[in-house]
């Protein structure tokens, strides 16, 4: 089970919820960069780590029994805001091909650098697979 946490006066947030609360068994997903399952980076921009990043996670999720529908938390973090912003269409393009629609509750955070040094973005997740 998963409720939106929206507080009646506050205008809806896009693309995120300002809070969930659910019921079930949780799944922390690890912080997933945009490489392949080798290790292996094929592309240096954001928006291309990021599809793989979600693909990354979607394949640990699937690992828990998860879907992406179950998704309660996440956290993106990037090297470069005003790229991460640039890059708004094809993370969204990437976004609705892997996750689907979303409300779960999100946050962006610039960080001085990751520790793979080609990495862009790094995204971890909390899903609750409900009862």
């Amino acid at each position: 089970m998963q409720k939106i946490l929206q507080p009646p006066s506050w205008p809806r947030p896009r693309g995120y919820a300002n809070g969930v609360m659910a019921r079930g068994t949780m799944v922390f997903v690890a912080g997933m960069i945009g490489w392949d399952e080798n290790n292996q980076f094929h592309s240096d921009d954001l928006g291309e780590q990021a599809g793989q990043a979600l693909r990354n996670v979607v394949a640990v999720l699937n690992e828990a029994g998860a879907k992406p529908e179950h998704i309660v938390r996440m956290t993106w973090y990037v090297t470069d805001k005003r790229e991460y912003v640039a890059a708004y269409p094809t993370i969204g393009k990437h976004f609705r091909e892997i996750i689907g629609s979303f409300n779960a509750a999100m946050a962006a955070v610039q960080v001085a650098g990751l520790v793979e040094d080609r990495a862009k973005v790094e995204i971890e997740v909390t899903a609750v697979i409900p009862d």
